[in-house]
């Protein structure tokens, strides 16, 4: 075929998903006359299946691309509806946001940037052929049409659409997601170079309307009350708005029968799917199958967007026939009248093993050829965009003659993402977890602009001011660590009794004052626990302590009493003082502590060896402080538990006029 258009161009970018996405704005960022292609431009930063951003691990990558200076933070931050903060009754390391999104909004608002980014081009086309020359250096591209674009550096990002098939049951359409044409010729090309294609599946649930749900038989979920942004240049006030609830509801026994009476027509147990699944996103009947021994499974209710009623059923993804769906669909509390808008399915299509790739994403064979995304062989919007903006990283490193871009395993989760997906043949879609990082207590989604901001600065993809601000958080924690080190060596002296090496202040202690720098540190544990603060005393005590000691001993005895309380009941924090003694009081309405647990508690505060004085920020310490700090102050501490009715910790403590 006779080629009569021809462009050229610095970075080609085959497809605009969200790895596509990333690697098109990175590469022109970075001043490269850049190109995407894709089948559909109504389709750029499609969310064909989930319609979120972020979840376990996955919001430390989308911290961790806005750290880079990418895209995705942006954008959610912009269009979501509703936001939480998973797993935040656990460490800080494992936090990670979640935001339900507008799956129109986000789509166009990525378009929006794209399309006023300078140096991008978005043309719609399929790419059926990569170019190289004899060397195997990739020179351009040629679409279906004939049309030749040469360039000197491309990134695939093909997503899911690679010779894709939609299935469920005895129906296999040829498309990619969501109805949208597949891409039937670039495997070929491929392959023609020695890259070896794998077949890979995904699948998704059912749409379905919402004025068919009867959400009083589901529990409402709720979004945080006070929204964390994604993107660490976003205002936090401009993201507290009203959000969308999303609604819980389970399968039974009911629904379970029915797959099971039909699993011989499901196309995953049929041998008519070919492509291997994710293991850690399993369709429902993988799940009733394989897990016999539950009677039921979560199901979560989400909408896909403000504009429309069409509802996701998230932990329901099937092939399964289509009468087969509304069956089983029926038999779910909340869903007896559902309405299917569209049908869920399976999706095949074509990828590599991305151990044909160096750390750069840089094909091995083919020289200035990069990719990302599932296409790489992993699952996921998050896992895509970081591939993206990596691969449009190195793509622009490559045409500017310079050393590629990397990430350590030990320097983010992404980093941990590519060496695992370049150095481990995959057998199945990849997933991000937090188990995967074996340095995640340092690799939180809180430090993401601590850790790479720098990074992303060098590239040239972070302006100098934001780079700045990063630096002056680094200055004022380092301050504040400083403070609160010589506040803890202070207390470790009173603890070993050297009082010559403790520098303890004499002040005037205002209850209120005292008060608030309580509250203030047990803030990020009243999220977690219901405490209630009773202030019964507002008169000023003048003694011989300091008061940023003292918040700090006490905080530690509630902390520690909290954490005894075996049951959610409500905490009780009662201050008073007199002119002879503070008081500080601990009572729960929980089980009560058990008796065991009460003697464990005496035999912490009064028997703390060395080892567990070194316990930084654990228990260990904690009781160290309170009890020598406590000791030295001739204090009491008291334990009482009425098994059934709660418990009482009580600290007593005279305002001498001495510490000694």
């Amino acid at each position: 075929m006779q080629s009569y258009v021809e462009e050229n161009y610095d970075v080609l970018v085959v497809g605009a998903g969200h790895a596509g996405c990333e690697a098109a704005l990175a590469a022109a960022r970075l001043g490269l006359n850049t190109i995407m292609f894709t089948v559909s431009v109504d389709s750029i930063a499609l969310m064909p299946c989930n319609p979120n951003v972020g979840g376990s691990s996955k919001g430390h990558l989308v911290r961790e691309i806005d750290a880079l200076g990418g895209e995705m933070g942006k954008n959610i931050d912009k269009t979501f509806i509703q936001s939480k903060m998973l797993n935040s009754s656990k460490g800080p390391a494992v936090h990670s946001l979640r935001a339900q999104a507008d799956k129109r909004e986000y789509s166009q608002e990525m378009r929006n940037t794209l399309e006023n980014t300078e140096n991008l081009t978005i043309r719609q086309a399929e790419v059926a052929d990569i170019l190289t020359d004899d060397e195997k250096n990739i020179t351009g591209v040629k679409t279906y049409s004939g049309a030749v674009y040469h360039c000197r550096a491309a990134v695939l990002c093909t997503g899911t659409y690679l010779k894709a098939r939609c299935i469920y049951g005895d129906v296999s359409n040829p498309t990619g997601p969501n109805g949208l044409q597949a891409a039937n010729h670039l495997t070929d090309s491929l392959k023609a170079l020695g890259i070896e294609m794998f077949r890979f599946k995904t699948g998704t649930p059912a749409r379905v309307d919402k004025r068919s749900i009867d959400f009083s038989k589901m529990e409402e979920q709720f979004g945080d009350e006070r929204v964390v942004p994604f993107s660490f240049s976003t205002d936090p006030e401009s993201v507290q708005k009203e959000q969308v609830s999303c609604w819980l509801t389970y399968t039974n026994p009911e629904t379970h029968k029915i797959i099971k009476d039909n699993i011989d027509r499901s196309p995953l147990f049929s041998g008519m799917i070919e492509g291997t699944g994710p293991r850690y996103c399993p369709s429902i009947e993988d799940k009733v199958m394989k897990f016999a021994d539950k009677e039921r499974h979560q199901v979560f209710i989400e909408p896909e967007g403000l504009y429309t009623n069409e509802m996701y059923l998230g932990g329901m993804s099937s092939s399964l026939p289509e009468d087969v769906q509304y069956k089983m669909y029926r038999t779910v509390p909340g869903l007896e009248n559902v309405k299917i808008v569209r049908n869920a399915y399976a999706i095949e299509y074509d990828c590599i093993s991305a151990v044909q790739l160096k750390s750069s994403l840089e094909f091995k064979k083919i020289r200035g050829l990069f990719a990302g995304g599932q296409f790489n062989g992993s699952s996921g919007y998050e896992e895509a965009a970081a591939q993206g903006i990596v691969a449009g990283i190195n793509a622009a490193q490559y045409v500017k003659g310079k050393e590629p871009f990397i990430l350590d395993r030990s320097e983010a989760y992404i980093g941990v993402l590519i060496d695992d997906l370049v150095t481990k043949e995959s057998t199945e879609p990849y997933r991000m977890m937090t188990s995967r990082a074996e340095y995640r207590l340092l690799l939180r989604q809180d430090n993401a602009d601590l850790r790479l901001t720098k990074r992303g600065y060098e590239v040239g993809l972070i302006s100098k001011e934001r780079y700045e601000g990063v630096l002056e958080k680094e200055r004022l924690i380092a301050e504040e660590i400083e403070r609160e080190d010589k506040i803890i060596n202070d207390l470790l002296a009173l603890v070993k009794m050297d009082k010559s090496a403790a520098s303890v202040n004499i002040t005037s202690v205002d209850i209120n004052a005292l008060t608030e720098l309580i509250l203030r540190r047990l803030r990020p544990i009243a999220k977690k626990t219901d405490i209630e603060l009773t202030l019964i005393s507002k008169r000023e005590i003048i003694a011989e302590v300091d008061e940023v000691k003292l918040s700090l001993i006490l905080t530690n005895l509630i902390e520690n009493a909290i954490k005894y309380n075996r049951e959610q009941g409500r905490v009780n924090v009662i201050l008073d003082a007199d002119h002879q003694f503070f008081t500080v009081q601990v009572a729960d309405t929980g089980i009560g502590i058990p008796e065991d647990s009460i003697q464990h508690i005496y035999e912490r505060f009064y028997r703390v060896d060395k080892s567990h004085s070194r316990e930084i920020g654990g228990t260990g310490l904690g009781l160290a402080i309170t009890k020598g700090a406590v000791q030295l102050l001739r204090g009491s501490i008291k334990v009482e538990s009425i098994q059934g009715e709660g418990s009482v910790f009580t600290v007593k403590i005279p305002l001498t006029r001495s510490l000694a």
